[in-house]
C-alpha cells in the first residue's frame, strides 16, 4: 500500500522494461513493514541532469536507484561521492543528505566482493585479474582495493580505458600494485570475467580457460544466464565460481544499509524475490 507516507525510491534509467529491481525491494519493504516503495522512471539521456535535481525537489523523496545509461553523467550531478564511486567513475546509488546535499555511492563492486567473502574467500592480499575496466569492472576494481586486495591486474580490449581506471586506482590507492595489458589467468587467486561475453550465443570465452588453475576462484558478471559457457568450463576445471545474479543480490543489503533501511541477507531477498 502506497500513502502519503510512503518514502520514494526512484530507479532511474532508459528504457525500463528490463529493470529487476522493483521485484526485489518491493516484496521486501512489503513483508518486512517498511513503508518505501521503489518506481522505476524512464528517463532519456537529454532530460536527465534537470530531472535528477528536480526529483530530489519532491517532499517524499528518499533516494534513487541508479542505472544505465545515467551511471557516469550522475557524478557531475552530485554533492558528494564515496571513493568507490569515484574509482568507478561511476554511481548507482543517491540519497538526500538531512542538509539537503545529494550522496552518491557505488554498490555493484562491493555486491561482487561481498559474495565472495559470504563463500569463504580471501579477499585483503589477494592478486585478481579482472577481464573488463568498464563500469562493472571499474565498481569490481574499487571495491576489491577498498577491501585490500594485494595485485590487481587489468584488461581490457581498450587500452585508454584500462589506463584510465590503473590512474583512478593509483590515485585513491597509491599503494595497491596495479597492472594493465594482459589477460593472461595464470597465478591469479581471483579471475573475474567483466565482460559482456557470454550474453550472446557463440562469444568467445573471456580468458583462456587451458590458463586457470584449479584453485583459482572464478567471477562472472554476466546475469543473462546464471551458468555462462565461461563458467561451464572453469567449473569443468574443478574452480570455484561466482553467478553473475550474486553481485545483484550481494549489493542490496549495502544500498538497503546506505538508504538507512532495515538491511537483510542475499538468501533472504532471493526467497521472496518476485523474478518470476
Amino acid at each position: 500500500m502506497i500513502t502519503g507516507t510512503t518514502k520514494l525510491i526512484a530507479h532511474l534509467g532508459y528504457p525500463t522494461e528490463s529493470f529487476k529491481a522493483p521485484l526485489i525491494y518491493n516484496p521486501y519493504f512489503q513483508k518486512n513493514g517498511i513503508d518505501a516503495v521503489v518506481v522505476p522512471m524512464g528517463c532519456r539521456p537529454e532530460d536527465y541532469p534537470a530531472f535528477l535535481k528536480l526529483l530530489f525537489r519532491l517532499s517524499n523523496i528518499h533516494g534513487a536507484l541508479i542505472t544505465m545509461p545515467h551511471k557516469v553523467s550522475t557524478m557531475a550531478l552530485l554533492d558528494e561521492t564515496s571513493t568507490n564511486a569515484k574509482v568507478a567513475g561511476s554511481c548507482n546509488a543517491v540519497r538526500l543528505g538531512s542538509d539537503g546535499r545529494l550522496i552518491g555511492d557505488m554498490f555493484d563492486g562491493e555486491g561482487f566482493v561481498r559474495g565472495l567473502l559470504r563463500k569463504g574467500k580471501k579477499v585483503e592480499g589477494a592478486h585478481a585479474l579482472i577481464a573488463g575496466a568498464g563500469g562493472v569492472g571499474s565498481a569490481i576494481a574499487a571495491s576489491l582495493a577498498q577491501a585490500g586486495v594485494g595485485h590487481l591486474a587489468i584488461f581490457d580490449a581498450n587500452q585508454t580505458t584500462a589506463t584510465a581506471l590503473l590512474d583512478r586506482l593509483k590515485k585513491y590507492y597509491p599503494q595497491l600494485e596495479v597492472t594493465v595489458g594482459s589477460a593472461d589467468p595464470a597465478g591469479f587467486d581471483i579471475v573475474v570475467n567483466a565482460t559482456p561475453l557470454g550474453m550472446r550465443r557463440g562469444d568467445p570465452l573471456p580468458i583462456d580457460i587451458d590458463r586457470i588453475s584449479p584453485s583459482t576462484f572464478v567471477g562472472e558478471v554476466v546475469l543473462t544466464k546464471e551458468i555462462t559457457p565461461f563458467l561451464e568450463a572453469v567449473r569443468a576445471r574443478g574452480c570455484a565460481f561466482q553467478v553473475g545474479t550474486d553481485m545483484l543480490f550481494e549489493q542490496i543489503p549495502a544500498y538497503l544499509e546506505f538508504f538507512e533501511f532495515p538491511t537483510t541477507t542475499a538468501d533472504n531477498l532471493r526467497a521472496i524475490a518476485k523474478l518470476g
